[in-house]
């Protein structure tokens, strides 16, 4: 049997390469994707043929995320909850469909996963997977009773690994997890499970404490060709990029941190922690150019579809046929939405001071108080006001005349 396991070199996995290997007596093939772990991908093909792989495949997929997932997301104006920008969400699908790819490749029997049976991702992983292939096997260490018995915590894994001679760096007592990428890092579970409990100031890792910023706030600015940014202050980037660097700026004037309890799709709520600098400026730069240059109708009826689109991604369901017909007209939705944001940012803060657009549908000499009658005349705002007022003024009549009839006047 050969199996494709989604590998991240941590002390699950490498205890799950090893048990799966062993009890399933299979061929272990690691894949991880690179979608911006930064130094948590050093050494790991090593440390995979280490614990008992005879294939690794490390596939840079990060222009990739940037440009297939998180961009059509954040041209939805997906936010999951009002809080969530939906970093560890958007990632899962791609991390399966390249799993996927690996199992036609190397002709794998079956894919395994070490998500847990409380959480989200493993219904992520697995709704992806099933979406390319219908028949695929799917193996869950997590959900298997014997695998929880044999290890309770994080103490037994860790026996375990020395037992195998599996190269790991962990302790018996770890405050929290960590899953990072390139559009955010998440902190859940240990410490953070208390939701009275204040983050510690190092756990963060991308942005300083808002406190901490300069006294002196920052500027920058972002242009968008149909909703999807393409310079930052000026010079042309790829997708990736375009987060790598508003991951810096934003990190060092303490923006996009967000602690929040949500809703779990398997039906309890959790506590999370996320720092997604880059992603918080495109979204908030992304509405300022929206305001500009979306029609009224078309923009309501977009944001009217943000919290099923958000449902969907959060779920697990990217490539479910919803989303793509709901993608389809965001992509309608966003073929003017082209022009420049600039934003201050200062101690945590968002602050929009421009925007600009050749498309722009705001006209000032319509707008303007002074004048502006040639295309807007303000006396026809009475008939307007009298036809939408209608329904009032005829439930007013009826209710008067309802009132006056059981008083006998």
């Amino acid at each position: 049997m050969k199996i494709v396991l989604a590998y991240s070199g941590g002390l699950d996995t490498s205890v799950l390469l090893s048990w799966i290997k062993e009890t399933y007596n299979a061929e272990m093939i690691a894949f991880c994707a690179d979608i911006g772990q930064e130094e948590e991908l050093k050494g790991l093909d090593q440390k995979a043929r280490r614990t008992g792989a005879s294939k690794v495949h490390i596939q840079d997929l990060t222009e990739e995320f940037a440009r297939d997932f998180i961009f059509p997301m954040i041209q939805a104006g997906a936010i999951y909850e009002n809080q969530y920008f939906l970093g560890t969400s958007i990632a899962r699908p791609l991390i399966a469909k390249g799993m996927m790819d690996i199992v036609r490749k190397e002709k794998a029997d079956a894919i395994a996963h070490g998500a847990t049976g409380k959480g989200n991702d493993q219904v992520r992983f697995e709704l992806t997977a099933y979406a390319m292939d219908p028949n695929i096997k799917i193996i869950a260490p997590w959900r298997e009773e014997r695998f929880r018995r044999q290890f309770a915590g994080r103490a037994e894994m860790i026996a375990y690994c020395a037992d195998k001679n599996i190269p790991v760096e962990a302790s018996a007592k770890k405050p929290y997890s960590m899953d990072r990428n390139l559009l955010h890092i998440s902190f859940e579970s240990g410490v953070l499970e208390d939701p009275w409990a204040e983050p510690s100031k190092d756990m963060f890792k991308l942005s300083v404490a808002p406190e901490d910023a300069p006294d002196k706030p920052e500027y920058v600015t972002l242009d968008f060709e149909h909703g999807i940014c393409t310079r930052v202050n000026g010079k042309p980037l790829s997708p990736a990029n375009v987060l790598r660097t508003l991951n810096k700026i934003g990190g060092r004037n303490g923006i996009g941190r967000v602690d929040l309890v949500e809703n779990r799709f398997v039906g309890m709520k959790s506590r999370g922690v996320y720092e997604t600098p880059g992603g918080s400026i495109l979204h908030f730069a992304h509405r300022q150019i929206e305001t500009l240059t979306m029609d009224r109708e078309v923009m309501h009826l977009r944001d009217s579809l943000i919290p099923r689109y958000s449902e969907l991604v959060y779920n697990g369901y990217w490539f479910s046929p919803e989303r793509l017909a709901l993608q389809a007209l965001v992509t309608e939705s966003q073929k003017n939405v082209t022009g420049t944001v600039r934003l201050k940012l200062y101690k945590g803060n968002l602050i929009t001071v421009g925007r600009k657009s050749a498309l722009s549908l705001y006209r000032p000499d319509i707008a303007t108080m002074e004048s502006g009658e040639s295309i807007y005349n303000q006396d026809d705002a009475t008939g307007f006001i009298k036809l939408n007022a209608l329904r009032l003024r005829v439930k007013a009549m009826v209710e008067t005349q309802a009132t006056r009839k059981s008083s006998g006047k």
